[in-house]
């Protein structure tokens, strides 16, 4: 997870971007910050969505292959 201050500065900085523009530095700063919040969101999905179990009506596991072969591929 991203801590609250870098997710407050990326905040910051996009309504600065908004408003008055950003320098070289902070546009720097700014896609830094992006890129790793994007990391940590696509970590955090991609981990939760190995962790799901799909289960139809009728109690039937019908988790897609692809997400048991990667669950079983961590746990190995």
């Amino acid at each position: 997870m991203l801590s609250p201050d870098k997710l407050q500065r990326i905040n910051e900085l996009a309504k600065k971007a908004k408003t008055t523009g950003l320098s070289i530095e902070e546009a720097k700063e700014q896609t830094s910050l992006r890129k790793q919040y994007l990391e940590t969101f696509r970590n955090t999905m991609r981990d939760t969505i190995e962790h799901v179990k799909v289960i139809d009506p009728e109690g039937n596991d019908v988790t897609p292959e692809k997400v048991k072969e990667k669950r079983h591929n961590k746990l190995n």
